[in-house]
Order: C-alpha cells, then sequence, then structure tokens
C-alpha cells in the first residue's frame, strides 16, 4: 500500500465532520488497499458494527457473504475487497425505529478521493437504495426493486443489490428473479475478479 493511500485512510478514521450529530460519536469504518479488485458500498454501520469497528460483522453481512458465497477470511482480505459505507459512522435511530440515513457529509467529503486510489476495482456492489441513488442518480429506476430488477444496465461497472437486512428475506421470496439471476452473476463476477 502506498504511503499517500495510507494517509488517505488515516484522514478518513480521523474524520469528525458530523461529530456533533453522531449519538455515540465517530468512529468511521472503511476497510480497503489500492490493490482491491471489489468494492462494497453499502449504508452506515449499525451498532455492532460501530462497537466492533468491522463492517458487515452483523446477520446482513452473513447474508451478503451467502450471496457472493465469499468467506469470511475472503471477505476481511482489504488487498481484495475494499468496503466503504455512504455514511462511514453509525448515525442513530429515526423516532419511529431503524437506523437512520447515512450522514450525508461522507461520500462528497471521501467517496471520490478513495475511488480514485482504487485502480483495480472491476466491480462495484451499490448495497441498497442510498449508495444506488448516490452512484445512479438518474439512471436508477423509481424504485428500488426496479433498478436492482435491472441490473445488467449497470454492468460490467456495477451491480445494484438490496441491502442484505432481514427485511431481505420476505423481499427475496416476492422477488424470486433476485435469486435465479443476480445471485450467480454476483457469484460469477466474484470468480472471475479474484
Amino acid at each position: 500500500m502506498s504511503a499517500a493511500f495510507s494517509k488517505l485512510l488515516a484522514d478518513v478514521r480521523a474524520c469528525r465532520i458530523c461529530e456533533a450529530d453522531l449519538p455515540l460519536g465517530p468512529r468511521p469504518i472503511v476497510r480497503m488497499a489500492d490493490s482491491a479488485k471489489i468494492l462494497i458500498i453499502g449504508q452506515a454501520p449499525g451498532t455492532k458494527v460501530h462497537a466492533s469497528g468491522v463492517p458487515w460483522d452483523d446477520p446482513s453481512g452473513d447474508r451478503l457473504r451467502d450471496w457472493l458465497s465469499m468467506d469470511k477470511d475472503t471477505f476481511y482480505d482489504e488487498t481484495r475487497i475494499a468496503i466503504m459505507p455512504m455514511g462511514f459512522c453509525y448515525p442513530g435511530r429515526q423516532p419511529k425505529g431503524g437506523d437512520s440515513p447515512p450522514r450525508p457529509e461522507c461520500a462528497p467529503a471521501w467517496h471520490a478521493r478513495l475511488r480514485a486510489a482504487l485502480p483495480n476495482v472491476g466491480l462495484t456492489l451499490l448495497v441498497g437504495s442510498y449508495a444506488q441513488a448516490y452512484y445512479l442518480d438518474k439512471l436508477r429506476h423509481k424504485t428500488m426493486t426496479e433498478t436492482v430488477r435491472h441490473w445488467k444496465d449497470y454492468l460490467p461497472d456495477s451491480i445494484p443489490t438490496p441491502h442484505p437486512s432481514w427485511r431481505t428475506a420476505h423481499w427475496q421470496k416476492k422477488n424470486t428473479w433476485f435469486e435465479a439471476e443476480v445471485i450467480p452473476e454476483l457469484r460469477r463476477q466474484v470468480v472471475r475478479l479474484l
């Protein structure tokens, strides 16, 4: 890893731009090396990930790894897999339940610089509606489901997926094409790139 890349990661991990709005304080979560071949852009850390400092260290991470047919050792090998959320720190809870949206400061402050420092990425997974909204912008469809249904439109650079939370189990039962079409392609891409 180059000194410049190490410095950039250190700067991200020291970021405090939204500290006043974080209920548990800042703890930016990002894992990557400039040699990574796959980039996973998710939502924001939950409380468990905030506590452990390990991204996708929860049941949603288990589901995501299952979709990719990837063991934990490979998933957490930052020389192969880069992981960066839309918001690097736990954003808190919404009054009606569920985590708040990712803080809006992170992506504009850091994403372009981090992506530019990842020259070997051959595929970006846009996990959930926040990543899809930011990166696909006007190219996305009206709903997350329709965006994921049109996953071929975003190849070869990206594949959009739903967020792999517990709610997705019900979504997958209603949208059987995801397991029949998208998951096999995700697995093919993993084999091709790694």
